[in-house]
């Protein structure tokens, strides 16, 4: 039964992990966002109210 020989999948366990623990974090911190948010302003907008036709 090959599947109870852990010679091949312990290598690749550690290895993927080895992998996601150093190359994908320094890929995500370095993504950047293509737009900048801006802060909202603290005025609030003059509204007027409604008058209605009839």
């Amino acid at each position: 039964m090959p599947q109870l020989n852990p010679a091949p999948w312990l290598t690749i366990l550690v290895f993927s992990w080895v992998i996601f623990l150093t190359i994908l974090p320094l890929k995500i911190v370095a993504h950047t966002f293509p737009n900048e948010p801006t802060l909202k302003s603290a005025d609030t907008p003059k509204t007027e109210s409604w008058t209605w036709p009839w």
